[in-house]
């Protein structure tokens, strides 16, 4: 996936997902001589499943309230 895809599918801007990548939350690599960025839809599977239980772990700590 390219990071436009990323951003549109987190809806997110591309800045965003670009930080992802560079603190290594959001794995991904880069292709060719510009630096072209892919990331892998398992990738993107485990940033999104590792987002909901670090946001659980807020609502159970009482950091995030439960009545969104």
């Amino acid at each position: 996936m390219t990071i436009e895809q990323v951003a549109e599918e987190l809806a997110v801007g591309l800045p965003t997902v670009r930080q992802l990548l560079k603190s290594g939350e959001l794995r991904g690599f880069q292709i060719g001589g510009r630096g072209i960025w892919r990331i892998g839809t398992k990738d993107l599977e485990d940033y999104i499943e590792q987002a909901y239980l670090i946001a659980a772990e807020r609502i159970a700590a009482g950091e995030i309230a439960e009545d969104l």
